[in-house]
């Protein structure tokens, strides 16, 4: 199939930005263009690709293939660093694309034989991986060099892209033709981190300058010949089907070209986004429900709280929690609840699909290619080699596109063959899609039980958990053991707190029809909340420090202590807060998680008003995540993870009634603004450990750390999220 390169929709903004770049430079750099007389001699220039991961060019370019999508996360950055710091290369002669689907080259080594992006896996799997690329490459120009010039390859330096010998240099371009007929070291050394002149250090963003001035492309940025866009008419309720439609007025809407009906809907296609919308707007759909989701959100946990009275699966047990808990002694116990929640990232779903004789191609943000390509493949009965996928930038995810079942994928590709024509097909979802048709961060309801000795800590603990599954069913059943969702229960089943007795229980309903995905920091996102604000609450019951109380429980655990030392210091802890205003009340929470193999402790400070109004004034974060690539993006991450949660502390919340989500937009389902988000400080704890996962961790402590600090200031704990105002009033 021979498929013509995209070119950019919405040329006038993107020429706008180039013109004011460059006006404000005063330079004008000469950029390659797909199919200009440049473009194509550089293509036909031979090229130094020594493995699957670096490229390097004649002119001296250094392209490095990324395996991980870029969706704001700093993925390209961190994995061209560790390339780069192993090959010697400049960084402004770095750049990076994004790798095709491919398993066999392009596999997460997190997850076996899997192609994808998620867990905040992408440095701490390519840790090695990258920096043996890098290293080959440069093995490999060194042998070069060294047979050209007679020399050992042992005298040779390489520094910011320059092998040299003596008086002798050649950059990289120079010997690339001749290192491409060498063979590829089957071990290469690594250098110590003593010797790290790129990783660890501040290097600029490799995505930046592209997404200031315009070149960036995203999906919504594509643009084929003849493609047609399609927005789809969903169902008002999950499980419900079409009956019959008219698409009479959808037609006679200027620009509409076609209508077709898929399996989750009707589909409108149009030669623009807005003409697929009025064209969406004027269908006449009878929905059969007689399948569909009615319950409520209210209803749905009233299930959940009778659950929550019975036994579950056990997803861990340690001593004998259920004979200490019915001793007679103090026992204390919390319920809590956690809402639907939206992953809400700023570019809804969207998908360019073109299927030809025999093969077909996409363009979209693809973060799960293992699952996409196989499932495009079985819908179209094609080989999954014959379906190629265009890594894009993503403007964001937050686990969404990370889809279980590719639904945004197959929808894009099921309107293309329903439409029977040739035409490429842009599928768009609209905000109101994005918050409406699925797929949100399950519903959870938590019951505690915590029976504390004299000395006022806990002797016994006892965790229930109630929420969907997000594995179940899926390709991931495999981290489904005895009934237990690993996910469901990370962050719970292994607490850190040295306690005697505990035993960890879990329903997962199986008759909910909202469909579930993970989502920033998954499991954690719930179980953070209730242990750490339940540990905290066990600490004041007993008249004891919160941070004083963990760190005794934390004995195991040095790293969960390390951070907790530094965010409480960073944040002057044990020192009084000063006054607020009259009338207001200031409080100081403190919590600590580990996901993903991070560690991250967060201090929040608030302020609160006599009306349960309240501003969060200050958060101090610490972070444990293993040796740093690039500490700039773990500040960047840690710092959006503290406004991503605090969002949903404050706002979040997917609601429904009799089955239809209540939400729609940003209106009803918020993001923080700017007034709302509080001074964030963030400090890097030193390590020799190898890198683990910045994306997520961040997340986690933080409505903990805002719940226990308005404890602190108004003495009401906050059982359910997101925070009511009302339950805070003096």
């Amino acid at each position: 199939m021979n498929i013509t390169s995209p070119r950019i929709e919405n040329g006038s903004r993107r020429d706008f930005l180039r013109s004011a770049v460059q006006a404000a430079a005063g330079l004008t750099l000469a950029i390659y263009l797909p199919g200009t007389q440049a473009a194509t001699a550089a293509a036909a220039a031979p090229e130094f690709e020594p493995n699957a991961f670096v490229r390097i060019g004649t002119d001296g370019t250094v392209t490095v293939i990324a395996k991980h999508v870029e969706m704001g996360q700093g993925a390209y950055t961190g994995l061209a660093t560790l390339v780069a710091e192993e090959l010697d290369a400049a960084w402004s002669q770095v750049r990076v694309e994004g790798a095709p689907a491919d398993a066999r080259r392009y596999n997460n080594l997190a997850f076996g034989p899997v192609q994808g992006t998620g867990g905040s896996t992408a440095m701490a799997n390519s840790w090695e991986q990258m920096r043996k690329a890098g290293a080959s490459a440069r093995a490999m120009l060194v042998s070069a060099a060294a047979a050209q010039w007679k020399v050992p390859a042992g005298e040779i330096r390489v520094s910011e892209g320059i092998v040299s010998h003596g008086a002798r240099k050649a950059g990289f371009g120079e010997l690339a033709p001749a290192a491409a007929l060498l063979p590829v070291p089957a071990d290469v050394p690594l250098k110590s981190p003593e010797n790290f002149k790129l990783i660890g250090k501040h290097v600029p963003r490799k995505d930046s300058a592209d997404k200031v001035n315009g070149r960036a492309q995203f999906t919504q940025d594509v643009h084929l010949p003849g493609m047609l866009t399609a927005v789809v008419a969903r169902p008002p309720r999950f499980g419900a089907t079409v009956r019959s439609f008219d698409a009479r007025k959808a037609r006679a809407v200027k620009g509409v070209v076609n209508v077709v009906q898929i399996p989750t809907g009707v589909a409108v296609l149009a030669h623009d986004t807005w003409s697929a919308k009025k064209g969406r707007d004027a269908l006449k759909i009878d929905w059969d429900e007689s399948r569909a989701f009615k319950l409520g959100s209210e209803e749905i946990f009233a299930q959940y709280r009778a659950l929550a009275q019975q036994p579950g699966l056990v997803a861990h047990n340690s001593g004998d929690a259920e004979t200490v808990l019915s001793r007679p002694g103090r026992v204390l116990r919390a319920a809590y609840d956690f809402p639907y929640l939206a992953h809400a990232a700023m570019e809804p779903l969207n998908c360019v699909v073109r299927i030809g004789e025999g093969e077909c191609e996409l363009w979209y943000g693809a973060q799960f290619q293992s699952i996409d390509q196989p499932s495009v493949a079985a819908l179209l009965g094609l080989p999954p080699e014959k379906v190629k996928i265009n890594m894009l930038y993503a403007g964001g995810s937050f686990g969404r596109r990370a889809s279980k079942d590719a639904d945004y994928v197959l929808e894009a590709v099921q309107i293309a063959r329903a439409s029977k024509s040739r035409a490429p097909i842009k599928m768009v979802w609209l905000r109101e899609d994005d918050m409406r048709a699925g797929y949100y961060r399950p519903a959870f309801h938590h019951a505690l039980e915590a029976s504390l000795g004299e000395d006022g800590r806990p002797t016994a603990w006892r965790h229930r958990l109630v929420g969907q599954s997000i594995l179940t069913g899926t390709a991931f059943s495999g981290m489904v053991k005895d009934g237990i969702d690993a996910v469901s229960v990370e962050g719970a089943s292994n607490l850190p707190y040295g306690i005697p007795a505990m035993r960890v229980e879990l329903h997962s309903p199986s008759d909910i029809g909202l469909p579930v995905l993970w989502w920033r920091s998954v499991g954690s996102t719930h179980t953070a909340y209730s242990t750490e604000t339940f540990i905290d609450e066990l600490a004041t019951s007993s008249g004891q420090d919160p941070l004083t109380y963990r760190l005794a429980l934390l004995g195991k655990h040095p790293r969960h202590a390390g951070v907790l030392k530094l965010a409480a210091e960073k944040a002057g802890w044990g020192q009084p807060l000063p006054a607020g205003a009259t009338g207001t009340r200031r409080g100081r929470g403190i919590a600590v998680h580990e996901s993903f193999g991070s560690f991250v402790a967060e201090v929040a400070e608030v302020t609160v008003n006599a009306d349960g109004s309240f501003s969060v004034d200050r958060v101090v974060c610490a972070v444990d995540c293993g040796m740093v690539v690039n500490p700039d993006v773990v500040r960047a991450q840690a710092e959006g993870g503290v406004g991503f949660a605090l969002s949903a502390a404050l706002h979040g919340a997917i609601t429904l009634k009799d089955g239809a989500v209540e939400q729609s937009n940003f209106h009803d389902y918020a993001p923080i603004r700017i007034n709302e988000m509080p001074k964030v400080e963030v400090h890097i704890v030193p390590s020799a450990e190898k890198p683990t996962g910045i994306g997520e961790p961040g997340v986690p402590p933080l409505a903990p750390a805002l719940a226990n600090a308005l404890a602190a200031a108004t003495g009401k704990r906050v059982r359910s999220l997101p925070i009511r105002t009302e339950e805070l009033k003096a």
